[in-house]
């Protein structure tokens, strides 16, 4: 039986060797590397949770310390597809996708390199994007000038740079004091009062203390209307004003690929954006095309994480046993505060 799993982060890996141990051969896609979505997270990264709760596949997830860095993930999860022989393609996009008599239709790209566009037939189709590849736009003037990014970056290239950072969630913190330690004159935007209360419990005093030594400057209640080449236009608390940027990071979050969806035809719900499944095997209203992870939660995201997202592959799957035992062992599992 032929299946096709679109996104190749901790979730798709794990839906592939729920396949492979049931006989199945996913052929596994992604637009980016290996666990993309990790490796855009801010260099020396530190999960919030766990190492046991990243697991997939009943391997172990070993790391130095108490909890695993950003580069320790990414080892551990090429190291499960090497280890359960996935077959993984990077950097292959699945662009369209219909049902066709006997199955269902993919037409795939290449993103590395001028490729023709191959097609592949599978009996199931599983769609583990995550969000990380559509992230949510300002809509101002300069938004797509090339030193203007979604991403975090390695912040050894900031050094004596003017660096404007909009967010204030962990990745936006997790930026301004990587940055500022690595030599940046940082400045924080954000249309909020205060810090996201999610922000991890040892950055926040870290970030509070910077700003109280005048290390880091933040403007509260401030957003952004326009960037040009060297500065960074904001309406605050202080009326108009011009901030010197030589980099501008815009981390205010992601969305789904809700397009790719409505494209293949699944229905999404108006105002949650969920698409429509079975919440027990998460198919889709087209037959064969399934959702896992963070897709299942429409707009609202954070509600699936690695932490019970892992379980997915079981409902798609597996049998009914092993598909009430995964739904049992997701929702046993609460997001920490922090990540």
């Amino acid at each position: 039986e032929p299946a096709l799993i679109v996104g190749a982060g901790p979730i798709g890996l794990a839906c592939a060797i729920a396949a492979r141990r049931r006989g199945i051969d996913p052929l596994v896609i992604d637009a980016g590397a290996i666990a993309e979505s990790i490796v855009r997270y801010p260099v020396g990264m530190v999960f919030f949770t766990s190492p046991d709760r990243l697991e997939i596949g009943g391997h172990p997830l070993v790391c130095a310390g108490a909890k695993a860095t950003r580069e320790e993930a990414l080892m551990y999860y090429r190291g499960i597809a090497r280890a359960e022989g996935l077959r993984v393609q990077p950097y292959t996009r699945l662009v369209r996708a219909k049902r066709v008599k006997g199955g269902i239709r993919c037409e795939l790209e290449r993103t590395l390199g001028e490729r023709r566009p191959a097609v592949v037939e599978c009996q199931r189709l599983v769609l583990a994007t995550g969000y990380f590849e559509h992230p949510n736009l300002l809509g101002v003037p300069g938004e797509d000038l090339p030193h203007v990014s979604h991403y975090s970056d390695e912040p050894h290239r900031l050094a004596r740079l003017d660096v404007v950072i909009v967010g204030a969630k962990n990745s936006a913190i997790e930026m301004a004091l990587t940055a500022f330690r690595a030599g940046a004159r940082v400045t924080v935007v954000h249309r909020g009062p205060s810090l996201k209360p999610t922000v991890k419990y040892w950055l926040r005093p870290d970030f509070e203390n910077r700003v109280k030594a005048g290390e880091i400057a933040v403007r509260w209640h401030t957003t952004v209307t326009e960037i040009t080449a060297c500065d960074v236009a904001v309406r605050g608390p202080d009326g108009n004003v011009r901030l010197a940027a030589d980099r501008v990071f815009l981390l205010t979050g992601f969305r789904p690929d809700f397009e790719l969806l409505r494209s293949i035809g699944v229905e999404l719900e108006e105002d949650t954006m969920r698409p429509v499944h079975d919440p027990e095997t998460l198919e889709t209203n087209v037959p064969g095309v399934y959702i896992a992870g963070s897709l299942t939660a429409g707009r609202f995201i954070s509600e699936v994480f690695i932490e019970n997202g892992r379980y997915d592959g079981e409902k798609i799957f597996g049998d009914t046993e092993s598909r009430s035992r995964a739904q049992a062992q997701a929702a046993r599992i609460e997001r920490p505060v922090g990540e």
